[in-house]
């Protein structure tokens, strides 16, 4: 199956901000196609650094699950009027994110078996 996993907590809720990098990291595990996008305080997970620090209650540290999303190759898409309002720009993001805008994300969500949304 296809898959977009979009999360929208950044370091204000760490279990919620780690639990779409999970969920993407299971799916692919599991074989499927996966795309993680980041929208509203979630885009500042994608600066490298940020999830150093984060651990949800019972959950792996972020920084991990975010290693394992960028070895498996899963693309992470930023929404780029979020990043913007938070000066954020395409060269200060990890490995394998990119800035993307709402038409890449519906294109995405209408090509998609599902969109799970955290």
């Amino acid at each position: 199956m296809q898959f977009i996993i979009s999360g929208s907590h950044g370091t204000d809720d760490p279990t919620m901000a780690s639990l779409p990098f999970m969920a993407a990291k299971a799916a692919r595990e599991q074989g499927h196609d996966v795309i993680l996008f980041l929208w509203n305080e979630a885009v500042t997970l994608a600066r490298p650094g940020i999830g150093d620090h984060i651990t949800g209650v019972n959950l792996p540290p972020l920084k991990d699950t975010l290693a394992a999303i960028q070895t498996a190759g899963i693309p992470i898409w930023v929404c780029g009027a979020c990043a913007v309002a938070r000066k954020i720009g395409e060269p200060d993001l990890v490995s394998g994110a990119l800035i993307k805008n709402m038409g890449d994300y519906i294109k995405a969500v209408a090509e998609r078996d599902k969109c799970v949304t955290f």
